[in-house]
């Protein structure tokens, strides 16, 4: 993948993490479980492939530094 790829795909990720936190913060306390359920594990989800692909995106950059 290149870093241009990786970039974008995280640009991706951080958007659907923002919007499912204001999600989260919309339902309110009234809302059903398993709607906030679902909610907070697909923002589970989302953070762990945002993660991910940071570290990928950081690993790909330095190596590419360290090949010059």
């Amino acid at each position: 993948m290149t870093i241009r790829f990786l970039a974008q795909e995280l640009y991706r990720l951080t958007q659907k993490v923002e919007e499912l936190e204001a999600a989260l913060k919309a339902l309110g306390d009234e809302a059903p479980l398993t709607e906030r359920a679902r909610l907070e594990t697909e923002l589970m989800q989302a953070r762990k492939e945002q993660e991910h692909l940071r570290a990928v995106l950081e690993a790909k950059k330095k190596s590419r530094w360290f090949k010059k």
